[in-house]
């Protein structure tokens, strides 16, 4: 069992891919709360050089307050996280399954949210 939801854009652009993500989660009612670079850390910190890869910290807020309406301390498996990485193949986008995420939290509520989530992320990644 895959612990992301997937989609490979082949011959993409990642910057357009990278648009059109962030479009689709705002369609979706998400927001970017952080945004990691990673190819440029890895640069910048160990002078190592790799393809394009970017993480992408997103949250629905409605969501969100859900989830901590429920489980007060669920904040610490937040926010849902994107990447987008280039591979020979394209730029894969990868969402977190939030249902895998939260198994280690015993809340049956919080699972039924989590499966929302996890609709919505799939809704996203289909939408690129």
């Amino acid at each position: 069992m895959s612990y992301t939801i997937n989609r490979v854009i082949e011959n993409a652009d990642f910057a357009k891919v990278d648009e059109r993500t962030r479009r689709a989660l705002a369609d979706r009612g998400f927001g970017v709360l952080t945004e990691i670079d990673v190819k440029a850390t890895m640069k910048k910190k160990l002078d190592k050089d790799m393809s394009a890869y970017l993480i992408l910290g997103a949250c629905n807020p409605n969501m969100a307050w859900e989830a901590i309406g429920v489980e007060p301390r669920v904040g610490a498996m937040l926010p849902c996280n994107v990447i987008l990485r280039e591979t020979t193949e394209g730029v894969e986008v990868s969402a977190v399954d939030p249902v895998l995420s939260m198994t280690a939290i015993g809340n049956e509520q919080l699972k039924e949210i989590a499966g929302e989530v996890r609709d919505m992320l799939s809704e996203v990644v289909n939408a690129i």
